[in-house]
């Protein structure tokens, strides 16, 4: 990606005098026009890099602006580090593992000292999701539209966007872009998108808004909900909402307090308990818990 060779060469300027544009090529494997390319976004973003022609010339930031590397620290470093380290884990390629070799260059306590953090952004999707990662990076990048057919709560819809950002949040992918059905910004779960494609339609990339990722508005919840479960569903229940959400009774059950979102969703996560979990509160959806319990009892030949 473009990005990750800009950063490669401006952290080869940092570290020696001068290199030349065909030793740029050839380590990042494209054309010298691409370098020149390159080095003249360098300059655009404001970065003073200076080039001589002929014997003894070549590429180089302009003396009196040049940055010591030791800005950055060792921890800085193995925090950039980290970050790109976790890229590798949805991406079929190691081209960040790459760009790590290159920015650790010339520096061997970076490499020497062992991660302190291991993120793996992955998922039990990985086969599915890395492809549709990829081709959305893509066309974020060269301003095409991507088309999907997508699942939600209210059925099947076909939908074209123009993508903006991918985001990683409550464990799972989403893209963020105008969608040209709804013509406003919406988010897209990356698992329930069916049938990705380019349109092959380009956009005009403009500003805009960063997504509003709170829970609060994500979720905006409305559900009190208030709930007894035996005392070894402890675990899942810190692992989902938090240590806070339940408190020890004297008979040992949790009495489980929060904000749920659906009330579809709350059935079918009460479900999952059995008979561990018992519902007291929305009476209404208790009751309706209890029929919805009935009716599958008789689906089993319960009666």
């Amino acid at each position: 990606m473009k990005i990750d060779r800009l950063i490669g060469i401006l952290s080869i300027l940092l570290q020696r005098e001068s290199v030349t544009a065909p030793e740029l090529a050839e380590r990042f494997e494209v054309s010298r026009r691409t370098i020149n390319r390159d080095v003249e976004a360098l300059c655009q973003a404001g970065i003073p890099i200076a080039t001589r022609q002929g014997a003894g010339g070549g590429i180089s930031i302009m003396e009196g602006y040049r940055m010591d590397r030791t800005v950055l620290s060792t921890a800085d470093m193995q925090a950039i580090l980290a970050g790109l380290r976790s890229l590798d884990s949805i991406s079929d390629t190691k081209r960040y593992a790459q760009l790590m070799e290159k920015l650790s260059a010339g520096t061997s306590d970076v490499i020497s000292a062992g991660p302190a953090f291991l993120i793996d952004l992955s998922s039990w999707y990985k086969d599915s999701l890395t492809p549709k990662i990829q081709l959305i990076h893509g066309a974020i990048e060269a301003g095409l539209v991507i088309g999907f057919d997508y699942l939600s709560p209210g059925g099947e819809s076909r939908r074209e966007i123009e993508p903006c950002y991918l985001v990683f949040r409550w464990s799972s992918w989403y893209v963020w872009g105008w969608c040209r059905s709804r013509e406003d910004y919406r988010l897209f779960k990356l698992n329930r998108m069916d049938g990705l494609h380019l349109t092959g339609a380009g956009f005009d990339k403009r500003p805009a808004p960063l997504p509003d990722l709170s829970t609060q508005h994500i979720f905006p919840g409305g559900i009190r909900v208030k709930a007894l479960f035996t005392p070894d569903c402890a675990w899942r229940l810190a692992e989902e909402f938090g240590r806070d959400c339940y408190a020890p009774q004297p008979d040992g059950r949790l009495l489980f307090q929060a904000d749920y979102t659906d009330k579809e969703n709350l059935l079918s996560w009460l479900l999952t308990f059995g008979e561990k979990a018992e519902l007291l509160e929305p009476t209404e959806i208790r009751r309706e818990l209890a029929e919805k319990i009935k009716r599958m009892g008789e689906t089993y030949g319960l009666h």
